[in-house]
Parts: C-alpha cells; sequence; structure tokens
C-alpha cells in the first residue's frame, strides 16, 4: 500500500541501508538513497542544490561521522541528482559516460535562474516558475564525475557490494540502476516514477521497458524510486511503469505507421489507465508527441 503522506527524512529500509525522500516527490524533489559499510558509505545521487544536499548530509552525519561517504554513485544525468555534488567532498565519483557527457552539457546553475526570471507568456513562465521558482540556484559549482563506465561495474565500500547497472539510454542517456544483492535493495533513479507520470527526456523506449522487466527479474525487496513514496506494491509500481510505456509506444506507433495526424490519435487513445497519475496531463502530451515523432522516424 502507498504511503502517499510520506515524510521528508532519513528511512532505513535494510540493515545498514537508508532512503532519503522529499515529498512531494514533483519537479527536482528527488530522492537518494546511502549504504553504511565498515567505515564507508556509498551515497546514491545528491539533491537540487547546496541547501537541501547540505540538510541531507547533515541528517546522515550520525551515520557518516563513522562511516564517511568514499563513493558517490550518480543514477543519471538530471540536474536534481547531481547539482548537490560538491558536499561531498574527497568522495570517488562514480557515473556512465554517458551520463557524465550529458551533465557536461546540461543546464548549468545561471540558465536555470534566468529561466524561471524570464518572461516566456504567462502560461509558460507560470509553469516554470511553479517547477523549478522554488529553488535556490545560488552557489552551485557542477562537480563531474571522476570515474566513468559503461555497462555493469561492482563496487566494494566497506565490506559491502553494489552493482550500477546501466540501462540507458531510457529517461536519460545513461541512466544506472544501483542494486544491492545481498540485501536485495534497488535505487531505481527516474526509471521508476512512483505516484508521477514517467517522463521520457531520451528514450528509446524499448530501452525503459526492458529495464523495467531487469527489476522484475532482479526480484528487489525494496524498491527507492527516484521520485516519491516507497511502498510495499513496488512490483505492481514498476508493471504500471513499463505497461504504460508499452501502451505509449504501441498507439503512436501504429499512429505513425499509418500516417495518421497526431492530435485524432492521441485523442482516441485509451489513457483510463493511466490519468489518476498526477502531472499526466503535462507528462503524457509530451511523451505521446516525442514517440509519434520517434516512431514516424523509424517508419520511414
Amino acid at each position: 500500500m502507498h504511503q502517499r503522506d510520506y515524510a521528508k527524512g532519513l528511512v532505513e529500509i535494510a540493515d545498514g541501508c537508508f532512503s532519503y525522500m522529499q515529498p512531494n516527490g514533483g519537479w527536482c524533489l528527488s530522492n537518494a538513497g546511502l549504504m553504511r559499510g565498515a567505515g564507508a558509505s556509498l551515497l546514491i545521487d545528491t539533491l537540487t542544490n547546496v541547501p537541501l544536499t547540505r540538510d541531507m548530509l547533515d541528517v546522515m552525519r550520525p551515520i557518516t561521522d563513522a562511516a564517511p561517504i568514499r563513493t558517490l554513485a550518480i543514477t543519471h544525468g538530471n540536474l536534481d541528482h547531481y547539482f548537490g555534488n560538491q558536499l561531498v567532498e574527497g568522495a570517488e565519483i562514480l557515473a556512465t559516460a554517458a551520463t557524465a557527457e550529458e551533465m557536461a552539457h546540461g543546464p548549468t546553475p545561471a540558465s536555470m535562474k534566468a529561466m524561471v526570471t524570464a518572461d516566456f507568456g504567462p502560461e509558460v513562465s507560470g509553469f516554470l516558475r511553479h517547477a523549478f521558482g522554488q529553488f535556490d540556484w545560488d552557489g552551485i559549482d557542477v562537480t563531474m564525475p571522476n570515474r566513468t563506465f559503461s555497462g555493469r561495474l561492482e563496487v566494494e565500500v566497506g565490506g559491502r557490494q553494489a552493482e550500477l547497472i546501466e540501462v540507458g539510454p531510457a529517461h536519460t542517456a545513461g541512466d544506472t540502476l544501483c542494486f544491492l544483492p545481498e540485501e536485495r535493495v534497488l535505487y531505481a533513479g527516474d526509471i521508476l516514477f512512483v505516484y508521477g507520470t514517467p517522463i521520457v527526456w531520451a528514450g528509446p523506449y524499448a530501452n525503459w521497458t526492458r529495464a523495467c522487466d531487469l527489476i522484475l527479474g532482479l526480484d528487489p525487496a525494496v524498491i527507492v524510486p527516484g521520485h516519491g513514496p516507497m511502498s510495499s506494491q513496488a512490483r505492481e509500481d514498476m508493471v504500471l511503469t513499463r505497461d504504460y510505456l508499452a501502451y505509449l509506444r504501441k498507439v503512436m506507433g501504429e499512429a505513425a505507421r499509418n500516417m495518421e495526424p497526431w492530435e485524432p490519435a492521441y485523442q482516441a487513445a485509451d489513457w483510463s489507465r493511466f490519468e489518476h497519475l498526477p502531472l499526466f496531463r503535462v507528462a503524457n502530451r509530451m511523451n505521446a508527441y516525442n514517440t509519434y515523432l520517434l516512431m514516424e522516424r523509424e517508419a520511414n
């Protein structure tokens, strides 16, 4: 059962394994993770800015004073998962090569600050200020990974094992899962949104559905989503994500192959299974249009 009204802060989800949760899981309110080993810890992602990341690290201090963060794994190249990296001093920062490339060419703190103050008209500017205007973009020194990999990487931290598994391009160019096999804990990054509509920045959709199947095959006892609360029905959440993406690809692909106009095809689709998801109206239209264009290119 979902805990819709979940609390901000650190939750121990297995022995020495933690999730740091940020309600309400919307734009730039992401989750992070921590694995404590003997004298060293692994942090999975930082947060959107310096104040949020500093607050998180302060909460973790009773753990990390005895087991300092020696390794930081970045799940993907969206800024809300790495703009706080500078505060994890002395750590090895791991990411896929594709994520590092995306970070190198991604939004800057200055561009985010300019975006929320610019005038793009009432509708667009209203959305941007609602989504990003609450965050402090000052004092951020974008800190890049100092070690990259592709495929899979096994990491040992304080005598404990973690597996970093590249599943992108999907949500972004280089999405990574962090799986703790002994504890059966999986940090999914933005491959899983709970109480949110998945947003496909990169694609292809087939990779994301394969990532969902891979997670189901790992059979984790706990899945920490990139956004939103944890629940006791993590497998059902993963299946819903997979089925949503598969349905997008099916209906938009058929429309593109049959050269049907996008808007009538979108309106004719049956979205009833998914329309209860938050941000559905905004995210689904964007996802559907991007899918239609992608499938149109494939058809030609």
